[in-house]
């Protein structure tokens, strides 16, 4: 018997044994004892799962990682310290130098520029497409040294909706993997494993968590990408010389088991436990919010689209939405809380409204229970220039606006007082 996604959301993940806490206790420590040095061995090995030091593995954050695991219907997940730090190291784990990705330019401000300028550091280059653009734009970008294609289910700030089987069609010609950042629709809303991609990013911080008190990211593994003799990925098939030999496309989980081992252990950026605690409290809500948050953003949008201050609304509940087609196919439930729209005005006409507003507050995050606006061109994406600002989908009069659980009437009649200071 298969549960439902309401049901993952509360007991996914971890089970007590008799006598044992029934919420995943916090698990404190670095180290962890063993009597048996045979045990500890394998361990070191990847012989036997288990736990030997906090860096690598912890049982708070493993009871977080098969929770998410089970949401998104993936094998393993690979909880890490935040999610840009997931994304970095899905990328690390699959390109070397000389290697190539193929991206969405309507993605995170964070992850454009980790992609844009910092891989290019590892000598790794990232080749942008319009998320819109047709099949054969993607295809043209492809060739033998591309290890992944990535876009974002819902662009941030962009709002746009990923057709996932235009992507994947391309990513199944040529053998390549397809990645997906899930952070904005999470697996109550769309499940991006079973549109075709094999790897999905969270930042847990945002609805999984849901109250902005733990920073976190996660990688899933969906398990089933051909990497055995597969000659775009040789670091897959070639002997791993740190664990005597041990070639990872012959492992049941390759990929997840390649990140954790190699990357995780090199580079230390794991998910806490106190913070793996407070993600599986809030995750425990997950679906009851994201229902909450959609109703809630259908009617602002309808709203806002509606008032003779606002130029543009981009919300995929909205009818006349370019995306509201592929919305309804990939994400029937509701596209959460997240859109934007354009004030008439400049700047300065954002800055009044966003100055004004009493319920929804002005921050440098989205996707938790209270509302909160954004001038990205001015915050997080103001290190991109004009033209990657319009690449990415933003334009100087966009404010995004993340619905939370709040009253809907309340939220409503707060962003109507604040347009009128406009």
């Amino acid at each position: 018997m298969k549960d439902h996604i309401e049901t993952l959301c509360v007991q996914a993940g971890y089970r007590p044994e008799t006598g044992e806490s029934r919420i995943p206790p916090i698990v404190q420590s670095t180290t962890f004892f063993y009597g048996n040095s045979r045990v500890m061995a394998d361990l070191f090995d990847l012989k036997r799962e288990g736990f030997f030091y906090s860096r690598l593995a912890n049982p708070t954050v493993d009871a977080l990682e098969k929770r998410v695991a089970a949401l998104e219907g993936g094998v393993c997940g690979i909880g890490c310290a935040s999610g840009m730090s997931a994304v970095l190291l899905t990328a690390m784990t699959l390109c070397e130098a000389g290697d190539n990705i193929v991206t969405a330019s309507e993605i995170y401000g964070g992850t454009f520029n980790l992609f844009s300028s910092t891989l290019k550091k590892f000598a790794i280059q990232a080749r942008f497409f319009d998320v819109d653009a047709p099949a054969e734009v993607i295809d043209a970008l492809i060739d033998e040294k591309t290890k992944f294609v990535f876009a974002e289910t819902i662009a941030n700030p962009a709002v746009a909706v990923l057709d996932f089987e235009k992507v994947s069609a391309v990513c199944k010609k040529h053998g390549v993997l397809f990645v997906v950042d899930n952070t904005l629709a999470t697996p109550v809303l769309c499940r991006p494993l079973e549109w075709g991609a094999d790897i999905v990013i969270h930042s847990t911080s945002k609805y999984m968590d849901g109250h902005a008190a733990a920073l976190g990211g996660m990688i899933v593994d969906g398990g089933a990408f051909p990497y055995r003799e597969n000659p775009r990925y040789p670091a897959f098939n070639t002997p791993d010389a740190t664990y005597h030999g041990l070639v990872y496309a012959d492992l049941p989980v390759a990929f997840g088991t390649k990140c954790r081992a190699q990357m995780m252990r090199d580079t230390g950026a794991i998910m806490s436990p106190q913070n793996a605690f407070y993600t599986l409290l809030g995750s425990d809500t997950l679906a009851l919010r994201m229902e909450r948050h959609s109703r809630n953003a259908e009617r602002v949008a309808a709203f806002l689209a509606a008032h003779p201050k606002i130029e543009w609304v981009r919300s995929a509940t909205l009818p006349d939405n370019k995306y509201y087609a592929l919305a309804q196919k990939y994400l029937p439930n509701g596209t959460g809380g997240m859109m934007s729209f354009g004030i008439r005005g400049d700047v300065s006409a954002c800055a009044r409204f966003m100055e004004h507003l009493r319920i929804a507050t002005q921050e440098t995050h989205v996707a938790d229970v209270r509302s909160c606006v954004l001038h990205p061109a001015s915050t997080t994406h103001r290190q991109l220039t004009e033209e990657q600002l319009i690449a990415a989908g933003i334009s100087p009069n966009l404010v995004r606006l993340s619905v939370g659980i709040e009253n809907a009437d309340d939220l409503i009649a707060d962003l109507d007082q604040a347009l009128e200071s406009v």
